[in-house]
């Protein structure tokens, strides 16, 4: 009988654990390592639940993440806040709510130093009126208000200067079913100064009635001209609510939708708008026509996407470059029924930002192979929530931050399942992908929407480099580590190839989504697992390419 048939540390089937290891199964019924609690807390923190999996639900992935999030505060609660705001504050996640969700978790289900710990870190984390009513609603569904929560809120508001504070009110209304009047009936903050107080009472009780004359408090006439730009539905009121916008940095949320239709509204708008909201509302502006041939706004915008310190000041994320890219250059949203014709400027100048979003780095001159997981765990959900950013274009685009700098690099496209490449040469389940950093990313999105996809076997970039000889120094594996179909693991696969080829070849693994798996064995030395769409990602690939290579 053939007994290393069925037991071979050189040879196992995804199906089954390498033996010896402590190897566990993942959400496709393959074998892989679970990575730490630690590693689990970074990932929520940068690419959240929404949506769930390809094959874990939103639910489960929620309280699968919310418990490892548990058991770090259990073990280290300073540890976790720090951390906390260590990521929101550096703008390494898509969204916020992850951030939000973990400190709420921290100030409710801590112990006392955790909790007050949290409750301090509030206003870092809670950093705009929206983020606080998030805060909010977790705090409630987690056991309500006590006094600690209480005075973090009060806090919030009386340690915020005045005329922030006065802009934040106008702008940030109410979200998830919280306003400030709610917030502040159940805080009851002590007003700081008499500008708060005044605040606080507009908050709780509005104004009845708003006179031409602006309040002669510079920053309460904040809230005067917002009072006043509400009341202004009409055409005969663009120049007069256009010079309110002007006058007092009125943001978009402050002038009622019916003279969003006017130019001339927007041109007021566009020098005060922060990036976030100009990405989000350049359709809107093309399709009124302020972004025209040669127009002044257009150079403004190219100009403020062409600042890579300005980006990273504004905490502007490269997936939400992406989305804006995706979204500008397809011509409509993907929700509404509003469509514009895509001004080729600003298109390329959204793609440029993109790449000008991460830091820059300098090339490792490593032998580079880029190897993006294609299979059909990857084509949903989107990324942290971010609309039409599945995994498989995540996976692409992250890729050509390292393509742009490398220059000795290939990308690959692999897969399992009933096709076979469309190259003569290659053998199933494995694709060169023809994209490159010169192409722009609405191209790359669309070249990678048309690869074809099937099962997961994460072992084949090795198989395939050992096959044809390549020489690489470095696999970069952009997967969610749902693998399965392979006769061989990832890990047998590189100690067979750095065997058979005589280099130390390393295997970074990027995860796309926020399970707790990985293909990278944390006993191998040359083997990384770092989180997936995030600034800091291209740079740890380089750090960790530099160190001296494991024979």
């Amino acid at each position: 009988m053939q007994f290393t048939k069925w037991f071979s540390l050189k040879k196992t089937a995804q199906s089954a654990p390498i033996p010896g290891t402590s190897q566990v199964r993942n959400d496709n019924a393959g074998y892989v390592w679970a990575v730490d609690d630690w590693a689990r807390l970074d990932r929520f923190l940068i690419l959240g639940s929404e949506g769930g999996s390809y094959y874990a639900s939103e639910r489960k992935l929620t309280r699968d993440n919310a418990e490892a999030v548990l058991r770090c505060i259990a073990a280290d609660g300073a540890r976790v806040v720090a951390r906390i705001v260590e990521i929101s504050e550096a703008g390494r996640a898509p969204k916020n709510d992850p951030a939000l969700f973990a400190l709420a978790l921290a100030a409710k289900l801590g112990d006392e130093p955790t909790r007050r710990a949290a409750h301090r870190a509030l206003p870092r984390v809670a950093r705009i009126g929206t983020h606080l009513f998030h805060f909010a609603e977790y705090v409630k569904a987690l056991g309500g208000w006590g006094r600690g929560t209480m005075r973090a809120f009060a806090g919030w508001y009386n340690d915020m200067d005045a005329g922030r504070l006065a802009l934040q009110a106008v702008k940030y209304q109410s979200r998830d079913g919280w306003s400030h009047r709610d917030v502040l009936r159940k805080a009851h903050p002590v007003a700081s100064t008499e500008q708060h107080q005044a605040i606080y009472n507009w908050m709780v009780k509005g104004w009845d009635s708003v006179g031409e004359t602006p309040h002669p408090d510079r920053v309460l006439a904040t809230i005067w001209a917002f009072e006043r730009a509400k009341r202004m539905k009409d055409r005969r009121d663009v120049r007069e609510l256009a010079a309110l916008v002007e006058k007092y940095g009125l943001p978009h949320e402050c002038v009622p939708t019916e003279m969003k239709q006017h130019p001339e509204i927007w041109e007021a708008l566009l020098p005060h708008m922060g990036l976030t909201a100009m990405l989000r509302n350049l359709g809107k502006m093309t399709e009124v026509g302020l972004l025209g041939f040669l127009s002044e706004a257009e150079r403004f915008v190219v100009d403020r996407l062409s600042r890579a310190e300005a980006l990273r000041t504004a905490r502007v994320h490269p997936l939400a470059l992406l989305v804006a890219c995706k979204t500008y250059a397809q011509g409509h949203g993907d929700k509404g029924k509003l469509t514009w014709k895509p001004r080729q400027k600003i298109v390329d100048a959204l793609d440029r930002a993109f790449y000008l979003s991460f830091e820059t780095l300098a090339p490792t001159g490593a032998r580079t192979l880029l190897a993006l997981d294609v299979s059909g765990s990857m084509t949903s959900p989107n990324i942290a929530g971010m609309p039409g950013i599945s995994p498989r274009v995540g996976s692409a685009a992250m890729a050509l931050v390292t393509a742009a700098v490398e220059p000795r690099h290939d990308i690959v496209a692999f897969t399992s399942g009933p096709y076979k490449s469309r190259f003569q040469g290659y053998g199933s389940g494995i694709t060169p992908v023809a994209i490159s950093p010169r192409m722009r990313l609405p191209d790359v999105i669309k070249a990678t929407d048309n690869l074809p996809f099937g099962g997961t076997d994460c072992a084949l970039p090795m198989l395939w480099a050992t096959e044809n000889k390549v020489p690489v120094d470095i696999f970069c594996v952009y997967t969610d580590s749902e693998t399965w179909a392979g006769d061989i693991h990832p890990r047998q696969a590189l100690v067979e190839y750095r065997q058979k080829m005589g280099i130390g070849a390393k295997l970074v693994v990027i995860g796309m989504v926020s399970n707790e798996f990985s293909i990278a064995d944390p006993n191998d030395a040359g083997m990384l697992d770092v989180v997936g769409f995030d600034t800091a990602t291209p740079a740890i690939i380089a750090d960790f390419t530099n160190q001296t290579p494991r024979a």
